[in-house]
């Protein structure tokens, strides 16, 4: 197997397990201070916080997972009016629009963490430097335009379709209807 293929391989597995560990981990913290509120008169002062920014890292590390698997959302209903070459230039130039603004954003939020951000700002009940917290924004785009360029390669060199999921899925139970019936 080759090294960038296993790199892959690996940061699949480290992107859903880390969005699995964070819904599992935030779900529980707030399950657990809701038990702690109700049943015994006790707030957990820091698992609100705790659970706001372990959701918000999980959205960002979805989006990842998202862009990985060629399931965020476009407007696609126009280029079933194009030959097919065309949509294809044109999702390809669309998915190069979107690395471009990920690295202008990557650049804004690397400055931001990095350079601008006060090295002293720290959340409210956890004492974690904000930086830290912070980080998963150039993190996240990064990996999204990583993901968003290889399934570029593998739709223009290797002519595979990217097929959206739940797309897929709709398929199937179209297929499935259409066996129903016959």
């Amino acid at each position: 197997m080759s090294s960038p293929r296993s790199f892959l391989k690996w940061l699949n597995h480290l992107e859903t397990m880390l969005c699995e560990l964070l819904l599992a981990a935030f779900v529980l913290l707030l399950f657990a201070q809701i038990v702690a509120r109700q049943l015994f008169q006790y707030s957990i002062a820091w698992s609100e916080e705790l659970s706001t920014y372990m959701f918000v890292w999980f959205a960002y590390l979805g989006a990842v997972v998202a862009a990985k698997m060629s399931a965020h959302n476009r407007v696609t209903f126009h280029f079933q009016f194009m030959p097919k070459a065309m949509a294809k230039a044109m999702l390809v130039l669309a998915d190069l629009l979107w690395v471009a603004f990920n690295s202008y954003f990557v650049y804004l939020s690397y400055d931001f963490v990095f350079h601008r951000m006060n090295l002293f700002w720290k959340s409210q009940t956890l004492g974690v430097p904000m930086k830290y917290l912070y980080m998963i924004l150039p993190v996240a785009f990064t990996l999204m335009s990583i993901r968003i360029l290889y399934n570029v390669y593998l739709t223009v060199f290797k002519g595979v379709e990217l097929i959206d999921p739940e797309a897929a899925e709709i398929e199937k139970l179209k297929q499935l209807a259409a066996r129903g019936n016959a």
